[in-house]
């Protein structure tokens, strides 16, 4: 049985650490307040988006926005991989990790694979392999906003346009709840066309002004610059969820330490006071002999 100073400074590094964790908690529910409300407001706004642009699919007839649809040969892949730039949040960064580099192995096996790491864990991760790997905006989390985002995205948009990349995919955690995270594989490009099957969808007539082409020019890049700001917005929530949710169980587990180590304690205290009283009557009864 260990002695009452070892389990006295146990029992403080615990509780030190208890303090840590519901803290960090606290900091996490915070974070995750507004980062679930950017996500709920962006939603509606993205899904009207993809809603236009799935209703215009089948009218594009001009070549330079048809390149967003070309179902080429996909020898050139880019995966975008998305994760926090810090730990303790659970399985949140390992299962994109791991589902990323499945991807590389198994689905685009023989391909040519680029990394765009967003986040410092997956920028680690990827750095130990030997994979191409684009690292210029793997800090956007420091400063993630539309005009960042959109940034990844035009060049995103410039490289596949150039036939850089024949397809793009996008890795990322999607926020349900504080508690659930969706590992999501999401097709970024080329622009899959829905199929309309199963439901009958609402097809609505537009009146273009100035014209149809110059409209589409810009909206077709806007409703993808969206999907990825989407995407990171997803990411981020996700993180403080998984984050809170981590340090609420590690708080809940340092309590439960604690119980264990003070019940150690009151027994190696009461084991040193019966020790001292047997060796006070012990002396005792050697005086009186």
């Amino acid at each position: 049985m260990a002695n009452l100073k070892e389990v006295r400074i146990r029992i403080a590094s615990v509780n030190s650490t208890q303090q840590i964790t519901k803290a960090m908690k606290l900091v996490s529910a915070t974070k995750l307040r507004r980062a679930q409300n950017a996500i709920l407001q962006m939603r509606p706004y993205s899904q009207k988006l993809n809603g236009i642009l799935s209703n215009l699919s089948d009218s594009i007839d001009d070549d330079s926005l048809k390149v967003y649809f070309d179902q080429r040969e996909v020898k050139r892949v880019l995966l975008v991989v998305v994760t926090s730039d810090r730990g303790l949040c659970g399985s949140f960064n390992a299962n994109v990790l791991k589902l990323a580099n499945r991807l590389v192995k198994e689905d685009f096996a023989g391909k040519e694979v680029t990394i765009m790491p967003i986040g410092k864990k997956a920028f680690e991760f990827f750095a130990k392999l030997s994979l191409p790997t684009n690292t210029d905006y793997k800090e956007i989390f420091h400063h993630l906003d539309a005009e960042h985002a959109f940034e990844i995205g035009t060049y995103i948009l410039e490289q596949f346009r150039k036939g850089s990349f024949d397809k793009v995919e996008i890795v990322y955690n999607q926020f349900k709840n504080a508690a659930t995270q969706i590992l999501t594989n999401e097709p970024f490009l080329p622009i899959v066309k829905q199929s309309g099957q199963g439901k009958v969808q609402e097809k609505n007539d537009y009146i273009f002004e100035p014209s149809k082409a110059e409209i589409l020019e810009e909206l077709i890049p806007r409703i993808l610059k969206t999907q990825l700001y989407k995407a990171l917005l997803d990411s981020l929530a996700s993180e403080h969820g998984a984050r809170m949710v981590a340090m609420d169980k590690a708080t809940e587990n340092a309590g439960e330490l604690l119980k264990g180590l003070k019940l150690e304690y009151n027994r190696a205290r009461q084991a040193a006071i019966t020790k001292e009283i047997s060796e006070i009557v012990g002396g005792a009864a050697a005086l009186s002999s």
